[in-house]
């Protein structure tokens, strides 16, 4: 007996559960031999997928099911089902009304009307499931390109922050130049000054140097 999984069922889980179910049924098969297929594929108990079926997947696939009642009565017909079907009945799913036997012509417009309708109902569920996955990716891929959004946000940010510091040490630098120079200039002011030379007048009217 396979144990029970206590995780929650999956939208693939829930495709699986109809996929096999609506074939057990088509095909003249219980819904529990269906239920304990889908237990052995997904690793839970045949009363877990019962429940699972009868209390949510079902009610989406009511249509579908009275597709599969329908063709299940064509097959017994063809003589492809030789055994009574034995078939749980879905609760509260009303039967299809009988009608009188159609004509040949008939009957094959109908059987081929069928099929194209479990054909449909099979491709819908197909590109249901692959829908699902191609979600599933595109969050994946949603979640990485967060995530280097804001890689690239803190990066950007750190190279802000750095380049605030260069600027300030710039400044600073430029402040510091600009003391230099000024200091120069006043070295260069004193020393002319003191290169000067001084004249004064003696008592003849002349000028003489005085030295400092």
């Amino acid at each position: 007996m396979v144990a029970s999984r206590q995780d929650a069922w999956t939208e693939d889980d829930d495709l699986v559960l109809a996929e096999v179910t609506l074939r057990h049924i088509r095909e003249g098969g219980t819904q529990l031999a269906a239920f304990e297929e889908v237990g052995q594929r997904l690793g839970r108990t045949a009363a877990a997928c019962g429940f699972r079926w009868n209390s949510c997947v079902r009610k989406r696939y009511d249509a579908a099911i009275s597709i599969a009642k329908s063709q299940r009565q064509q097959l017994k017909k063809m003589g492809r089902i030789t055994a009574p079907p034995v078939v749980a009945e879905v609760d509260n799913v009303i039967a299809p009304p009988k009608r009188q036997t159609p004509s040949p012509v008939e009957q094959i417009k109908h059987d081929e009307d069928e099929e194209q309708q479990i054909e449909s109902v099979i491709r819908m569920l197909v590109n249901q499931k692959e829908l699902s996955r191609r979600v599933k990716q595109l969050e994946r891929e949603l979640e990485g390109k967060e995530l280097e959004i804001k890689e690239l946000t803190e990066a950007n940010e750190r190279a802000r922050k750095e380049l605030d510091q260069v600027s300030g040490v710039n400044e600073d630098y430029r402040a510091l130049v600009q003391i230099m120079e000024r200091a120069r200039k006043l070295a260069f002011l004193q020393e002319e000054d003191s290169n000067k030379a001084i004249f004064k007048m003696d008592e003849n009217g002349n000028l003489e140097r005085v030295e400092k």
